[in-house]
């Protein structure tokens, strides 16, 4: 037992155990979500057999042809009062798949059932069960991320789960709220998001707090020149179409959308430039502000275009669909752009001006609390 306890103390030992902790946290996650149907009010059964017996061709909802498939699905129901019996249901599908999917063995469906006879059940297919293939992604980013980042890589979870608690908290506190500017919550949970996950990820030191600095003052930022661009146009140019059905002020969401998207980036940046900067003088405390300001410019250059580049393409990636249907529908071009893109490139445009801005203002954030813990040497 001491020698076991001795080699958990060394460096190869805390490394086993680490993997054994996330081999039985990630079996025993597993094991629950493919045997929790018990908790589930929902009647679930698992497919046992599936056939496909007709297709025909026609036309989906809204009028487009399409190849339509019947299957046949025989499944065991998994809880509640019928658990052990089969069930017959009928799923009808399209070849595209846009608004219904096919079914195979194995598969977990939520169901009603409609009729009780001597030999089996009948029902509806209401949707699938999909908290296994959750989990198993979820532990594929969760395993990544400690083999790339290790110690790192945990507070870097840590963080993402706190930061989403964080975020539900402060959507369900707006939704339930009348007198509570939703702008106020984003930026109140905006300082908690930067805090939290710098602090967890780098830890206490200059480094960090410079970080912190010149995120808050990226993003505030860029969002203030958001705000007035869009005071000086009225707004003009952005299409609110896919808002109209939000019961409050579209704008104010849009801008808050606009400062939580911008957060992440910002963070990036800033939390490079202090790296950077700060690697620089660990290397060579005789480094004079003149070299780190040269330096950090370089490295400031160097990731703009891409940093930019990131945030433009995560933005415009969502509306490929639409665009595609619009273009399918024979939309003019530029309305189908107009109608699409206008919010989305507004978000990257804003995001764009705060990585830019974020570059100068970590660079000599970070070269502050580096003449700050010059003087105390």
């Amino acid at each position: 037992m001491d020698l076991f306890i001795n080699k958990i103390k060394t460096g190869s030992g805390k490394q086993w155990f680490w993997i054994i902790v996330t081999s039985i946290c990630f079996a025993a996650s597993m094991l629950f979500v493919y045997n929790n149907a018990f908790l589930y009010e929902r009647s679930i059964a698992k497919v046992i057999e599936a056939n496909i017996e007709e297709l025909t061709e026609g036309t989906d909802m809204y009028g487009n042809y399409d190849q339509r498939f019947t299957q046949h699905l025989i499944a065991q129901i998994k809880n509640g009062e019928e658990r052990g019996q089969l069930i017959h249901l009928i799923n009808e599908y399209s070849a595209s798949g846009g608004f219904d999917q096919g079914y195979r063995v194995g598969n977990e469906l939520f169901v009603s059932i409609d009729e009780k006879t001597e030999m089996d059940l009948t029902g509806a297919i209401l949707d699938v069960k999909r908290d296994k293939y959750i989990m198993l992604v979820a532990w594929l980013f969760i395993i990544t991320l400690l083999l790339v980042g290790k110690k790192q890589g945990l507070f870097s979870i840590i963080s993402l789960v706190i930061n989403a608690v964080l975020l539900s908290f402060a959507l369900d506190l707006y939704l339930n709220t009348t007198n509570i500017s939703l702008l106020l919550i984003c930026s109140i949970s905006a300082i908690i998001f930067t805090i939290i996950s710098l602090l967890l990820v780098n830890g206490l030191n200059e480094k960090t707090y410079a970080a912190i600095v010149a995120t808050l003052l990226g993003t505030f930022l860029s969002l203030l020149i958001a705000y007035v661009v869009m005071w000086v146009t009225s707004g003009s140019g952005l299409r609110y179409e896919d808002m109209q059905f939000i019961t409050r002020h579209y704008q104010t969401v849009f801008m808050a959308g606009v400062f939580i998207g911008s957060l992440g980036a910002v963070m990036d940046v800033a939390i490079t430039m202090s790296s950077s900067i700060f690697s620089l003088y660990e290397q060579n405390h005789k480094i004079s502000v003149k070299a780190l300001k040269l330096s950090g410019m370089d490295i400031g250059k160097d990731i703009m275009g891409t940093m930019t580049n990131i945030l433009f393409f995560a933005y415009i990636s969502g509306s490929i669909p639409m665009l595609i249907l619009y273009f399918k529908n024979a939309s003019p071009f530029w309305f189908t752009l107009s109608m699409n893109l206008s919010l989305e490139l507004a978000r990257a445009l804003a995001g764009g001006i705060g990585i830019v801005l974020t570059i100068p203002i970590g660079l000599y954030t970070a070269i502050f609390f580096v003449n700050r813990k010059r003087s105390r040497a």
